[in-house]
């Protein structure tokens, strides 16, 4: 059954920003995601995987910062993007807020989903190209981030991401290298996957996560 999208305004500490929800029919969770530092709402992997999960019980919540639904081109302090975000989250629509939670987000909106997960109450965190430290900065690292989520959590990594490849991470976090793409998940004309095998080794990816979680 096809999924609805609706687009709503709602204020933060931050301004105006955006709720882009794929509905799902018969949802049974609610995943909500944030957006990189230097993209917004209609990456690639976000809206495929709203669109796979929203066809089968999630609904997927795709937050706009109210930097980006500014027009500005440069993203805000860390902690006003968490508080933005935590606003986002609290105008939710009634009807979704008694669903299991699930946050995350791409790159910056994934460091994001990990500093307040316990705050909303998530049950996971799905990490999509997680910023480990800047390019070239391995000692500027921001493993305490993910580690301090405890909760379920999934990172979905480049294998040539210059913020940090799926190696870079310890053993034991639950981390999916995509093969030969980069920090977007796009890959080279030479690579072993398409760039439209690559994100849907994404969302193949995330939707295998999200099976195994509460409401599956």
């Amino acid at each position: 059954m096809t999924a609805a999208l609706v687009v709503q305004d709602v204020s933060t500490s931050g301004g105006p920003a955006r709720l882009h929800i794929d509905r799902a029919v018969r949802p049974r969770r609610v995943l909500a995601l944030g957006h990189g530092a230097g993209g917004g709402v209609g990456a690639p992997d976000l809206l495929a995987i709203a669109a796979r999960l929203s066809a089968a019980s999630t609904t997927v919540v795709r937050f706009e910062q109210p930097w980006r639904v500014a027009g500005r081109s440069v993203a805000v302090a860390p902690l006003r993007l968490d508080d933005a975000w935590l606003d986002g989250l609290a105008a939710l629509p009634p009807e979704l807020r008694g669903l299991p939670l699930l946050v995350g987000g791409r790159s910056a909106g994934a460091r994001v989903a990990c500093r307040t997960a316990a705050s909303v109450g998530a049950v996971g965190v799905l990490g999509l190209a997680f910023p480990l430290h800047p390019p070239g900065r391995p000692e500027r690292s921001r493993l305490p981030e993910l580690l301090g989520v405890h909760r379920l959590t999934r990172v979905v990594q480049g294998e040539r991401d210059p913020f940090g490849g799926p190696a870079e991470f310890p053993v034991g976090l639950d981390v999916v290298g995509v093969p030969g793409a980069d920090h977007a998940f796009g890959v080279g004309r030479a690579g072993p996957l398409s760039a439209r095998e690559s994100i849907d080794f994404v969302v193949d990816a995330v939707a295998a996560w999200v099976a195994g979680m509460p409401g599956a």
